[in-house]
């Protein structure tokens, strides 16, 4: 069987649409397999082969493997899903027919979630419970771009545009302190959005940040910073992203 996919997002306001009409399906052999992160691709074989499903693509279980947040299958001869959601789950479990429920619930939870975007010039850092911002901060600094002419000139450039970065991600850092320090022991996740890199310099920068490095979320990929991109990545945090394989 050659099956080939496509991917789409549903909002956390959508999917429940999805899941009713998954589990109203009529389908004489279905499952449903909830893997959670930190598997390998041969836990992942062995368990789709425990569940009894066939024809499973094997980007199947690499994509559950690389996944942060685990992923969820639920397969039939006709209808074939992949998602991923945006929080992860914390044990595995197999069933027969579309059971959503475990999806269902870790959806409904309202989790308290620190956002920290960062591009070199702009940044917003907010606190969010579900899709609600319940405090934020965006601003900018300035970072001279890059300087492309070579010689003593640009060495000096250079030192100059890195003492820049450092007071700017030390800038940041501060808000961070402010907006999440006060929420720190009820935060479930944190999630960064902007440049790896420069995600990464602020994390040395900002030694706070490494008390929350075992509820780390997925990185966004979000534009410079203002208020709008802020609330925009708070709904993105909540959506799941849904594979569906079909028959060529």
């Amino acid at each position: 069987m050659n099956l080939v996919s496509r991917k789409f997002f549903l909002r956390r306001d959508k999917i429940p649409e999805f899941l009713n009409e998954l589990e109203d399906t009529t389908a004489p052999i279905a499952m449903s397999l909830y893997m959670p992160p930190g598997l390998s691709v041969p836990e992942i074989e062995d368990l789709i082969k425990k569940a009894g499903a066939q024809f499973i693509p094997g980007k199947i279980s690499q994509l559950a493997a690389n996944s942060m947040t685990g992923a969820v299958l639920f397969w039939d001869s006709v209808h074939k899903y992949v998602i991923l959601p945006p929080f992860p789950f914390r044990e595995k479990a197999i069933f027969a027919g579309y059971v959503a429920e475990p999806l269902r619930l870790l959806l409904n939870r309202d989790f308290r979630i620190g956002l920290i975007l960062v591009h070199l010039g702009s940044y917003a850092v907010g606190v969010c419970e579900g899709e609600k911002l319940i405090t934020a901060k965006v601003g900018t600094g300035l970072v001279h771009g890059r300087n492309k002419k070579g010689g003593s000139s640009q060495q000096r450039f250079q030192r100059h545009r890195q003492n820049q970065i450092q007071k700017f991600l030390d800038r940041v850092c501060v808000h961070v302190l402010e907006r999440l320090e006060p929420h720190a022991q009820l935060l479930n996740y944190i999630a960064y959005g902007g440049p790896r890199y420069t995600i990464l310099l602020l994390q040395k920068r900002c030694p706070f940040l490494k008390s929350f490095e075992d509820r780390v979320l997925p990185l966004l990929d979000v534009p410079s910073l203002n208020q709008k991109v802020l609330e925009t990545a708070v709904s993105r945090l909540w959506a799941s992203c849904i594979i569906e394989w079909r028959e060529a």
